[in-house]
């Protein structure tokens, strides 16, 4: 296998855990070097999903009476970071990876956020975002409209990024998304901000560019 070669497949609408499970075998056949680079679009079905931080359950707000008649699922994860939502009209994308040449996460996080930020400053949207001091994800002003967790195995890296698009910003009241209390900021979405539909495909081509022309300055540490 080539490594200069890369892959984007996109998945369409999914449930949470099958899709999850196939992110596993893309990881074991990375491993495997029987494919390159990948990254892949999704979205989800409804679902909280919950991840390793230290009291990520708290941060469930509905009861399973609420759950049930929002047809909203609950999974616990292996990604890092605490609690978000998944649904539909909001942009997944699942970059499996290798991250050997420069094992860190943290700069890893840090390119995640800059391909987003760069993304929804393209022309075509004209939206700036920003990274908030200690916090992951990204944001216009408090309002925040993508979130970030990953995974890695023997250092290639899985899960990864959520941009909320045409998202159902109501099911967010579920949850303390990511453990922000509503006083330290809100959700948002392209829709939200723009006042109108966005073509999700459209929004997924610039991600697309902007990932792969950023993914070889990170490995090689010159994106800053």
């Amino acid at each position: 296998m080539s490594e200069t070669t890369h892959s984007t497949i996109d998945w369409g609408r999914t449930r949470y855990e099958p899709a999850w499970r196939e992110q596993e075998k893309l990881v074991a056949r990375r491993i495997a070097g029987e494919i390159p680079d990948t990254l892949v679009f999704t979205e989800h079905d409804a679902v909280f999903t919950i991840g390793l931080h230290s009291g990520s359950e708290q941060h469930l707000v509905w009861d399973a009476d609420a759950l049930a008649r929002e047809r909203v699922e609950v999974v616990r994860t292996n990604r890092g970071g605490d609690i978000t939502y998944h649904g539909p009209g909001q942009i997944v994308g699942y970059p499996v990876v290798g991250l050997a040449p420069r094992k860190d996460l943290h700069a890893y996080l840090r390119f995640l956020e800059e391909v987003l930020i760069r993304a929804l400053a393209h022309p075509t949207y004209n939206l700036i975002t920003t990274r908030r001091p200690g916090l992951t994800g990204i944001w216009v002003g408090t309002r925040k409209i993508a979130a970030i967790g990953v995974a890695v195995k023997r250092w290639i890296a899985y899960h990864g990024f959520a941009l909320n698009v045409n998202t159902h910003l109501a099911h967010f009241g579920g949850i303390i998304p990511c453990g922000i209390a509503s006083s330290d900021g809100t959700v948002t979405s392209m829709q939200s901000e723009f006042g109108r539909y966005v073509d999700p495909d459209a929004v997924k081509r610039i991600i697309d560019a902007e990932f792969w022309n950023l993914f070889p300055r990170y490995l090689d540490g010159s994106l800053k």
